[in-house]
C-alpha cells in the first residue's frame, strides 16, 4: 500500500482545510488577506521555489522573522517539502543566532527586512548557511538584495515535488531559551505536533468558527503550535500581527470581530491598564487564553469584572511536549485559582518525589509526563536527553503540588525556588501575596545572594499609574499576610519589568541587576 494513503503531516492539515473551506479567510496580516485556497496555493508555490533552490526533506531552514503572512506560508511550505523548520528568537544577539545556525546545521536562513542585518552577521559565522530567503512583513517593506524573494517565488508558480515527509519525520527543532549557557534543540516530529493539536482542539476548544488574533511571536511554540496550527487544522480565521501592543490588539479584535486571543498574564495586565481599554469594543471576544505563568488571582477577578463575556483557559506546558501538557478550564478559574489544571487528552502527568513515587496531596514534587506529544530528544545531545527521560518519564523541571481532585499547582521551577535561611520560599506565593495590595500592577520576586541567608527574597514592584507605592508600604502589607521568612528582605519600585517578546518576565535579568544588593 502506498504510504501516502494514510499519511498525516502538518502540510496535510492545511491542504485538507483548503479542500473543506476554500473560500474562508485563512490569514489576515496587514493588507494581505488570503483565503484557505490562496494560503494553500501560496505555500505550494513557495515549496516549489524552495525545491528549485535545493531545499528538500531533512534540510534545516532557520527562520529569524516577526509574525507575518510570509512566516505562515513558509511554515507550511517547509512542512510540504519535509524540511525541518528552526524558528529563532528575534531578540537574540548575532552570536547566539550563529550558535543555533551551526548547531542545527541550517542550510538556509529566512528573515524579514527588519532582521536582515543581524541575519547576515550571524550567517557570516555559520558557514553551513548557503542561501537566504526574504520574507514579507505585516507592513510593506522592500525585498533585500542578494536574498531569494518569497513573494517572487510564490508569484512564479510551479509545482511542489510529489514526495513529502513521513508522519514520523522531524518537523521542527525549537531551541529553548534555557538556563544553561547554551540552548537545547528540541526535536518535534509531525505526529507529535499533530497529537498535540488534537489535545488543543478538544481541551482548549479551538474550533473552525474561531477568529483568532495571533500577536505573540510565532517563533515560540505556544503561539505557533497551540493556536495557529490547530486553528488552521480546524479551518479557523487567523489574524496575524507582529505588534502585541494593547491598542493594536484592541483594533484588530474590533475590526475582525475576533473571538479568541492568547497572551501571557503580563500582556493581559497591559491591556487592562491601557487608557484605550474602556473605549475598546471587545464584545466579540469570548475565549481568552493565558500561559507562561499563573494569572494572579486579583487580576483574574478584575478580568471577570471588566471582561465578563470572556471565558478563560490556563494552558501549561513546555517546548519539549509540543508544548501543551495540562489545562485549567473556564469553570475552574476561580474554583481552583493558581492551578494549571489536569493533564490534557493525550498526556499522562504525575507529581513525583526524588524516588519517582507519587507525592501526597499538598506535598511538593516534580511534574513528569508521558505523551505522544513529547520530543524525540535534544538534537545532538544524548546526555541531556537521557537525563530528561530518566525513569521512563519526561522530567519537566517544574515543582508542583497536587490536590485531592488531581489538580496541579506549579510552585516554581526547581531553579527558581528561593532557599533562604534553610527554608524554601516559592516566589509565586510571595508574588500572589503582594498582588493583593491595592496599587500593584506587576510584581516579580527573585532570590539574590546574601552573606547571612544564602539567598534573600527581593520583590520588584511596578505600581499602577497614579498609585502611591513605596517599599515601606509593600513590606508592611507583606508582613501582614506572609510568614516572616517569606517577607522580602528588599522591595524595589520599578517603572517596568524586563520581558521577552512572548511577555515572559526575565527573572534572570532581574537577578543580574540585583546581584550586588547585599554585597
Amino acid at each position: 500500500m502506498d504510504p501516502a494513503i494514510r499519511r498525516q503531516t502538518l502540510a496535510d492539515t492545511l491542504r485538507r482545510s483548503a479542500l473543506r473551506v476554500p473560500d474562508r479567510l485563512g490569514v489576515a496580516c496587514g493588507a494581505t488577506r488570503w483565503s484557505y485556497r490562496e494560503l494553500h496555493a501560496a505555500s505550494e508555490r513557495l515549496a516549489a521555489g524552495l525545491a528549485a533552490r535545493a531545499i528538500g526533506r531533512g534540510d534545516r531552514v532557520a527562520v529569524l522573522a516577526r509574525n507575518s503572512h510570509g512566516f505562515v506560508a513558509l511554515r507550511y511550505a517547509l512542512m510540504r517539502l519535509g524540511a525541518v523548520m528552526v524558528p529563532i528568537n528575534f531578540m537574540l544577539q548575532a552570536d547566539d543566532v550563529a550558535f543555533i545556525l551551526n548547531h542545527a546545521g541550517a542550510r538556509m536562513l529566512a528573515c524579514d527586512s527588519g532582521m536582515a542585518d543581524i541575519a547576515r552577521k550571524a550567517a557570516a559565522a555559520a558557514p553551513g548557511v548557503a542561501d537566504f530567503l526574504w520574507l514579507p512583513s505585516e507592513d510593506q517593506t522592500a525585498p533585500i538584495d542578494g536574498m531569494a524573494n518569497a513573494l517572487a517565488l510564490i508569484e512564479a508558480g510551479g509545482a511542489a515535488p510529489s514526495e513529502g515527509p513521513d508522519s514520523f519525520d522531524v518537523a521542527q527543532i525549537v531551541y529553548t531559551s534555557g538556563t544553561e549557557s547554551r540552548p537545547k534543540g528540541v526535536q518535534l516530529t509531525h505526529d507529535a505536533i499533530l497529537w498535540q493539536y488534537v489535545s488543543c482542539m478538544v481541551d482548549a476548544s479551538i474550533a473552525g468558527d474561531d477568529v483568532t488574533v495571533h500577536a505573540l511571536p510565532l517563533y515560540h511554540c505556544a503561539q505557533l503550535d497551540v493556536f495557529l496550527g490547530p486553528s488552521i487544522h480546524a479551518g479557523g480565521v487567523n489574524v496575524v500581527t507582529a505588534k502585541p501592543l494593547p491598542e493594536n490588539i484592541f483594533r484588530l479584535i474590533e475590526r475582525e470581530r475576533a473571538t479568541s486571543f492568547f497572551a501571557p498574564p503580563t500582556v493581559w495586565i497591559a491591556m487592562l491598564r491601557s487608557p484605550a481599554f474602556d473605549g475598546a469594543d471587545l464584545a466579540s471576544l469570548t475565549k481568552g487564553y493565558y500561559g507562561a505563568s499563573i494569572m494572579p488571582v486579583e487580576v483574574m477577578r478584575e478580568m471577570a469584572r471588566r471582561m465578563p463575556a470572556v471565558r478563560l483557559w490556563n494552558l501549561y506546558g513546555q517546548t519539549e511536549i509540543a508544548p501543551l501538557a495540562t489545562m485549567l478550564g473556564p469553570a475552574d478559574q476561580l474554583r481552583k485559582p493558581g492551578s494549571c489544571g489536569r493533564a490534557v487528552l493525550n498526556v499522562e502527568t504525575r507529581v513525583v518525589d526524588d524516588h519517582m513515587a507519587d507525592v501526597q496531596p499538598g506535598e511538593i514534587g516534580e511534574i513528569v509526563h508521558r505523551s505522544p506529544h513529547l520530543m524525540t530528544g535534544y538534537y545532538r545531545d544524548e546526555a541531556r536527553t537521557a537525563e530528561a527521560f530518566r525513569g521512563g518519564w519526561f522530567h519537566s523541571g517544574d515543582l508542583a503540588t497536587v490536590d485531592e481532585e488531581g489538580y496541579i499547582s506549579v510552585v516554581d521551577r526547581k531553579k527558581d525556588m528561593i532557599k533562604t535561611g534553610g527554608e524554601n520560599v516559592a516566589s509565586r506565593e510571595v508574588e500572589e501575596a503582594i498582588y493583593r495590595l491595592d496599587g500593584v500592577s506587576e510584581v516579580a520576586v527573585i532570590g539574590v545572594p546574601h552573606p547571612r541567608w544564602v539567598e534573600a527574597v527581593v520583590a520588584v514592584v511596578v505600581p499602577k499609574d497614579g498609585a502611591a507605592l513605596d517599599p515601606k508600604r509593600v513590606l508592611e502589607h507583606a508582613h501582614g499576610v506572609l510568614a516572616g521568612f517569606k517577607v522580602p528582605k528588599r522591595v524595589v519600585i520599578a517603572e517596568a519589568l524586563p520581558k521577552n517578546p512572548s511577555g515572559k518576565i526575565l527573572k534572570r535579568q532581574l537577578r543580574d541587576e540585583h546581584l550586588a544588593d547585599f554585597g
